[in-house]
């Protein structure tokens, strides 16, 4: 009896952090230039706080920090409007294609983790934060490294992008699988955990890889001692509080993790 028959039929898996980009990289870059283009410098951490929503509506959140916020005011004696969000994102779609050529890796045996998933029957399904337009840029990229999912769904084309459990009920019909119970949804972020248990779907929290520690492979291997094992516990900690049922250091673990989920089902 084939694992699908069993138990897990499908994983969905988030891009940038998760299955590209190490460290979630690209998309902190560009929502830090927009503020930066207009005389406000936003720290790393304000650029990923809001990280897994619609790109504009990330925008948007880091506009209303109270210390972006503020700045903002002193700068243009006023608040940040809607039209100042919508010519930001508008400006934020070019910069990010040119970070995306430079920042769409797969990750270090994502591939692998993926045959391995397929070889058991399990569907293979993405969702993302980036539209479809910025995902004409990653999808080949990814592909010509090894990872193809068999569908994608962005974050245009559901009427409200996470924490709304939207594009995993939309990512589910597409690859013609239920109930949700039977999905896997893999995320770096807080609010991707959130839209995952939303959907009623078994979350699976990344550590190592993603937005919440931030740091490419290169940064990874050159971390050492007592200090980053308690920021990785204080990560997985954090999303183990707010719900998700598993915690791995990197997608590559999933065919592993996936065989025990279905092994105890």
């Amino acid at each position: 009896m084939s694992m699908s028959e069993r138990g897990i039929k499908a994983v969905l898996l988030d891009w940038s952090g998760t299955t590209v980009d190490h460290g979630n990289l690209a998309p902190v870059l560009a929502f830090a230039e927009v503020f930066r283009q207009r005389g406000i410098d936003v720290t790393i951490d304000e650029a990923r706080g809001p990280m897994g929503r619609a790109q504009r509506d990330h925008i948007a959140a880091i506009g209303l920090l109270p210390r972006v916020a503020s700045l903002w005011r002193e700068k243009f004696c006023r608040s940040i409007s809607d039209a100042d969000i919508q010519a930001m994102h508008e400006d934020f779609i070019p910069l990010q294609k040119v970070l995306l050529t430079k920042h769409s890796d797969v990750i270090s045996g994502v591939p692998s983790a993926i045959e391995s998933l397929r070889v058991q029957g399990v569907k293979i399904g993405s969702t993302t934060d980036y539209s479809r337009e910025l995902m004409e840029v990653v999808a080949p990229l990814s592909a010509a490294n090894g990872y193809a999912p068999d569908i994608i769904v962005c974050a245009d084309d559901v009427p409200a992008c996470r924490p709304a459990p939207w594009m995993n009920f939309l990512a589910a019909q597409r690859l013609g699988i239920y109930p949700m119970s039977s999905i896997v949804v893999v995320d770096d972020t807080a609010i991707g955990i959130e839209a995952g248990l939303n959907a009623g779907a078994i979350t699976v929290a990344v550590t190592k890889t993603g937005n919440a520690l931030g740091l490419s492979e290169a940064e990874v291997v050159a971390q050492d001692g007592d200090a980053f094992q308690a920021r990785m516990a204080s990560i997985e900690y954090q999303f183990r509080k707010l719900g998700a049922h598993y915690v791995i250091p990197s997608a590559s673990s999933l065919g592993h993790l996936v065989q025990h989920i279905s092994g105890s089902a």
